[in-house]
């Protein structure tokens, strides 16, 4: 890596912003794209020069990053007529980090490669907290030879760089991931209201539960009940590290892929009802694991 590396970073929301803002930080020339210029303006303030369109901002670059919405908004980026595809230079690294259908990510990559590119897809897992600290895990599909390219690019927005193997892969990992985050958010809370009900004390719970069999991420990280672990966003109204209604949206990835790979989920499927629900019910907004909430009775919108 060296100073002269030159970045253009399209996408900047709750999560691309700050992942940009780390890349400054760590010495790379970024130039921003966004819709938003409310979104455009922190990037400038984050140090990042900031393009009035797709082609102006990967115009020479030598990398392009991107954090987008969904796979239809992927498509669009890189393949319309004044699109990455249209304006990068040739031999450019892209590094896809949204979390999108795998379908998609293929057939944007091997785009690519036709085209003369190095792409690799690399969605994320640790939220906008991980985002802003610089300690995200990518998870990165494509060849070795990618792999390698791609390593030094996001290493400054990482805690890790993960291989998970060729091309749509990393979306694989993604959305198996959050599907079981997702079923073991749910499970860790229906817990937890499951021992009030029985007269437990939640922290003596959690304290017993954490060292058991029952332990995992969902409670001993990112626990859904206020009180034990003061990190968490039950500590603090359930403000979003990650969003109800971006678990609801992984866990549809990964039933649209067990659909087209006839494997059964069906937890998978009961997890993604209850998001819907709670969604319904005006919590896409609140951190995932404010479903609890819903569980428990409290949730009042």
């Amino acid at each position: 890596m060296t100073q002269s590396k030159t970045i253009a970073f399209i996408g900047l929301g709750h999560m691309g912003g700050p992942m940009a803002a780390n890349l400054v930080k760590a010495g790379f020339d970024v130039t921003a794209y966004d819709l938003s210029e409310e979104a455009l303006a922190q990037a400038r303030k984050n140090g990042c020069t900031t393009a009035s369109s797709i082609a102006e901002a990967v115009t020479g670059k030598d990398a392009v990053i991107t954090m987008l919405p969904a796979g239809r908004h992927v498509r669009a980026v890189y393949g319309a007529a004044d699109g990455v595809f249209a304006s990068a230079r040739k031999g450019a690294l892209f590094c896809d980090c949204s979390t999108i259908d795998i379908q998609s990510a293929r057939d944007v990559a091997a785009e690519a490669e036709k085209l003369g590119f190095v792409m690799v897809d690399s969605p994320v897992s640790g939220g906008v907290a991980a985002a802003e600290a610089g300690t995200l895990a990518f998870m990165v599909g494509g060849s070795d030879a990618a792999f390698d390219a791609a390593e030094p690019v996001l290493e400054p927005m990482a805690k890790a760089v993960l291989h998970a193997g060729g091309s749509g892969a990393g979306q694989a990992v993604k959305i198996c991931n959050n599907m079981l985050l997702g079923i073991c958010m749910i499970g860790t809370s229906e817990a937890f209201v499951l021992a009030k009900k029985l007269g437990l004390d939640p922290q003596r719970f959690f304290d017993i539960s954490s060292k058991a069999s029952g332990q995992n991420w969902s409670m001993t990280a990112y626990c859904p009940e206020p009180g034990p672990v003061p990190s968490s966003p039950a500590n603090n109204g359930y403000k979003p590290g990650f969003s109800a209604a971006m678990m609801l949206k992984d866990l549809r990835l990964a039933q649209e892929a067990a659909h087209q790979s006839g494997a059964a989920t069906p937890l998978g499927a009961e997890a993604q009802a209850l998001y819907a629900l709670f969604e319904q019910l005006g919590g896409g907004d609140t951190d995932f694991s404010g479903i609890i909430q819903m569980l428990n009775g409290d949730w009042t919108g």
